[in-house]
């Protein structure tokens, strides 16, 4: 696959919060995990995994991509060496991209087309925005 084809991916924290965004099929799953955080404003410093259950106990799926296997500490496979289109190859494939083991965000993430680099277009590109994204670290002290 040449690196001119692209992967249109929706990408929903909540029913009503999602991000549309275009991303080269060829980048690695890293590389999406990277562009995720960033579109959802959160800062990109906690360990993470992509699983292929959507709800449940995501980490006991079947089919799993981790940081922690470039670490050589995990059955899954690699974040950093498989590319996106490895990943998620048809439109409409999903998986539960698991962020911050710790606070739990779990991001549905969702092949909704494919395309073609544009010529002069810098990616990954945000084509969409619906609703406004939670606070990564909400302050809870002031509530005490």
């Amino acid at each position: 696959m040449a690196a001119t084809e692209t992967h249109l991916s929706r990408v929903t924290l909540r029913p009503k919060i999602y991000r549309d965004f275009e991303i080269i099929s060829t980048k690695k799953l890293h590389d999406l995990a990277e562009t995720i955080v960033q579109y959802f404003g959160f800062d990109f410093d906690h360990a993470f995994g992509f699983y292929s259950l959507l709800k449940g106990n995501v980490i006991r799926s079947p089919v799993k991509y981790e940081l922690f296997a470039d670490m050589g500490d995990s059955d899954a496979r690699s974040v950093k060496r498989t590319p996106i289109v490895d990943a998620f190859p048809e439109v409409g494939d999903k998986m539960t991209f698991l962020f911050d083991y710790g606070d739990g965000w779990e991001f549905r993430t969702e092949v909704i087309g494919r395309g073609r680099k544009q010529a002069g277009a810098k990616y990954p590109r945000l084509l969409k925005t619906v609703g406004k994204a939670p606070e990564q670290y909400p302050d809870d002290l002031d509530d005490e």
